[in-house]
């Protein structure tokens, strides 16, 4: 049992718990039938638990004779993404196939001799120390929505999901290839990878059916356009890099210095390309989601507000936060980790076997399907105080107990741009709250919906007044 709250803080001791539960799909009371679970996952990955996987748990079953096994306890979790890595290393084949049309080998997704080959090369490039670096993009970038705000008439609403992804697309364009994107070609990325999402199908049949590769993905004339679109833009400013037109520096420049001293790493043309995209598509798409939810969860949790204005009036004055503050920001990280706790960006983390093993006395068949999930991981009673609730102070004192929290993955194959990507969710999220009193459109109803990543179905709808 996690400790999580040894000392609320003072601002919530005047409050009693009126904490705020966030919206969350209804767990089911029976298990669901193989048809049902089957029409339930195309639709909305986190819609398909029974009440009891929302505890400490693990156990298998089949599906049209593919056994898939669920890891969701800490120690079940331990062994798959860690102890037993080499055997579990694997994304799954519905999300290798959603994504190869994107990422094509991409770090993401790919494995064996690949992955461990180009690992350690992306990981050195978004390393926790060369994030103060790019911490400036980060700064300049939001200050540069902030005026966008401003010029918006009063009241009026826009959606949130939309600004925080063109956001941080426009801050990892920046920081991966050194040019600006552009509000437009932004506008086309998070439009392009909006509808690649609603189009993917969200289960792999021909895995189930006996293929352990799974099958492509039919890529119909929408889906085509999707890719297209995405891949305009990206292959634009990989080109003017190689051409000369981005900045030195930049993470892909870093990556083409690393292949031109050391040529065996096989970083072709089309090998840039796609770590330059996966870099791109992973960085803007998961911390754009956390923003919006992070704007969600404080819409309703007014005195969490509070505390965190109070922090930045603390910290930073009547100056804007900077990169160098985000350290002592201890309310804004909470609420960053908070929203990453109840909305982690990809909720289900599905791994294939290699080879025949045991987990927790149950014999697991060679490409079985294991599973991960952070969605109910994070919210396993038992594992976490009051775990349907937003309470950001819970992150204020303790730390969570090892193999319980995991919003970027864990093992060797945690995200390797966590440093950034969470610095990243901070200091924007200190930038604009301090500046806007962010609130959802009054009759809005928010449902997560889960395809490739964690989205509020249709977006965010809401209004941003001056504070100043």
């Amino acid at each position: 049992m996690l400790q999580l709250l040894q000392k609320p803080a003072p601002i919530l001791e005047e409050r009693g718990p009126d904490w705020f539960a966030p919206a969350r799909p209804r767990p089911h009371d029976k298990r669901l039938p193989p048809l049902d679970l089957i029409l339930a996952a195309k639709r909305n990955l986190i819609s398909l638990w029974h009440v009891n996987d929302y505890r400490p748990t693990h156990g298998d079953m089949r599906l049209f004779g593919r056994q898939v096994f669920l890891a969701n306890s800490p120690e079940t979790v331990k062994y798959v993404m860690a102890t037993r890595h080499d055997n579990y290393e694997r994304k799954s084949p519905q999300m290798r196939r959603a994504l190869e049309n994107l990422l094509g080998d991409g770090l993401f997704i790919s494995d064996g001799e690949t992955w461990r080959r180009r690992r350690p090369l992306v990981s050195d490039i978004v390393h926790k120390n060369r994030v103060p670096a790019f911490g400036l993009t980060m700064e300049a970038v939001t200050l540069s929505f902030v005026e966008r705000w401003r010029a918006r008439p009063a009241g009026e609403p826009f959606n949130a999901l939309t600004e925080m992804a063109e956001l941080t697309a426009e801050i990892i364009s920046r920081a991966v290839f050194g040019n600006e994107l552009g509000a437009r070609a932004a506008h086309d990325v998070v439009d392009a990878f909006t509808r690649y999402q609603g189009l993917i199908d969200n289960f792999n049949i021909g895995y189930f059916l006996g293929a352990n590769e799974g099958l492509p993905v039919f890529r119909g004339p929408r889906l085509r356009r999707s890719v297209a679109q995405l891949d305009r833009v990206i292959d634009k400013v990989v080109t003017d890099h190689l051409e000369g037109r981005g900045e030195h520096d930049s993470m892909l420049d870093l990556l083409v210095k690393r292949q031109q001293k050391s040529p065996d790493l096989g970083l072709d043309v089309s090998a840039l390309r796609n770590e330059a995209a996966t870099i791109f598509m992973a960085g803007h798409e998961t911390t754009a989601g956390v923003l919006t939810w992070a704007w969600y969860l404080i819409s309703n949790a007014p005195w969490v507000e509070e505390a965190v204005l109070a922090e930045l009036d603390r910290v930073c004055g009547s100056r804007t936060p900077t990169v160098d503050d985000v350290a002592q920001l201890d309310w804004c990280r909470s609420v960053i980790e908070e929203t990453l706790r109840l909305y982690p960006p990809v909720p289900i983390l599905a791994r294939q076997a290699k080879d025949a093993d045991t987990i927790a006395g149950i014999d697991i068949d060679p490409a079985a399907l294991v599973v991960v999930v952070p969605w109910l991981l994070h919210r396993s009673e038992g594992l976490w105080d009051q775990p349907e609730r937003f309470r950001p102070e819970r992150f204020l004192t303790d730390r969570p107990t090892p193999y319980t929290y995991i919003p970027f993955a864990i093992g060797p194959r945690i995200c390797a741009g966590l440093a950034f990507g969470l610095t990243e969710a901070i200091l924007c999220f200190a930038i604009l709250i301090q500046q806007f009193r962010i609130r959802v459109l009054p009759g809005t109803k928010v449902e997560p919906v889960s395809r490739l990543t964690l989205r509020p179905a249709g977006g965010l709808p809401v209004t941003a007044e001056r504070r100043v």
